[in-house]
């Protein structure tokens, strides 16, 4: 697999009575592919995956690669759990949407040593020709992979990078080399673009794409000033959309769109009233994208919301 680049967006899963809209997802996958987005993490933490059944994955990959402009866009999937045999089990179902990858974090809660993370991966990858995307999540998971068993992994099994979520562990990976670094924590995403970096997976994204592919293509262009102005005013859409539970207030967002329905899958509960008035302002005051975004032309013009 080539190396990834540009903007993936961890697409939320858009909900009406309880029940998958498929028809809202091609929508937003039409929206972002317009906006430029390089490809789509789909069902990982942002898309409510461990609250979805793996019938509801597959008929909403089905009708996303049923779409000529929505099925162009690669997928990768997120999957993960607590017990490996179960998500190997789970994998071995999920092979046939034929992603690019997958992204997989360690086992929740258990805060097993690194050996017993390395296993865990090590098992996946039995269970699969694709390749995994280790994804570094702690205030999720509980535990954390170390940089050395990140690149032990990578250098014996098919890994295709680290979606790391700690700002400065980041910048020690994409600094040693020796394992593909994504970024996943949004506001790094201007300093680990100036440094070189190439991919990220950013949830705030889904509000205002263009903004956010501007500020990579101004920094992967040697324009540190403009693309630090812009991660500045920035800086306030990402502290808001974390405010809440994610994707709560990314699904807020998206509703007062009109893309989506304001509906997640409980225990998740949607936003409350106040975030939505604070992020109806923040949204007027956010600048047109630069005309520097055609530094990199895409395939598409930007999309706002």
């Amino acid at each position: 697999m080539p190396p990834l680049s540009g903007l993936w967006l961890p697409m939320v899963t858009p909900l009406r009575q309880g029940r998958v809209d498929e028809e809202a997802a091609v929508r937003l996958a039409r929206h972002y592919r317009r906006a430029g987005v390089a490809g789509l993490v789909l069902f990982g933490s942002t898309g409510e995956g461990n609250l979805l059944t793996l019938a509801e994955r597959c008929d909403m990959v089905a009708a996303l690669r049923a779409d000529a402009e929505a099925g162009a866009l690669p997928f990768m999937l997120g999957l993960g759990g607590v017990d490996t045999t179960g998500v190997a089990a789970a994998m071995r179902r999920l092979n046939r949407l034929e992603p690019v990858a997958y992204l997989v974090p360690p086992p929740y809660y258990l805060c097993p040593a690194q050996a017993g993370m390395r296993w865990h991966y090590r098992q996946l990858a039995w269970a699969t020709e694709r390749p995994i995307m280790l994804y570094n999540v702690p205030r999720r998971t509980g535990s954390a992979l170390t940089v050395e068993s990140m690149e032990t992994l990578a250098a014996t099994q098919p890994i295709v990078g680290v979606k790391e979520c700690d700002a400065t562990r980041l910048m020690v990976i994409l600094r040693r080399g020796q394992v593909p670094a994504v970024c996943g924590e949004d506001a790094a995403l201007c300093d680990f673009s100036l440094a070189g970096g190439q991919c990220a997976i950013a949830a705030s994204a889904h509000v205002r794409p263009d903004l956010f592919i501007a500020m990579m293509q101004l920094a992967h262009a040697g324009r540190a000033s403009e693309a630090r102005a812009l991660q500045d005013q920035l800086k306030p859409l990402i502290r808001l959309l974390f405010s809440e539970p994610n994707p709560a207030p990314v699904k807020k967002a998206l509703a007062m769109a009109g893309l989506i329905q304001d509906e997640l899958r409980p225990p998740l509960m949607p936003a409350s009233r106040a975030l939505e008035g604070r992020l109806r302002r923040l949204l007027e005051r956010l600048p047109a994208a630069p005309a520097a975004a055609a530094l990199q032309s895409t395939s598409a013009a930007s999309v706002n919301i």
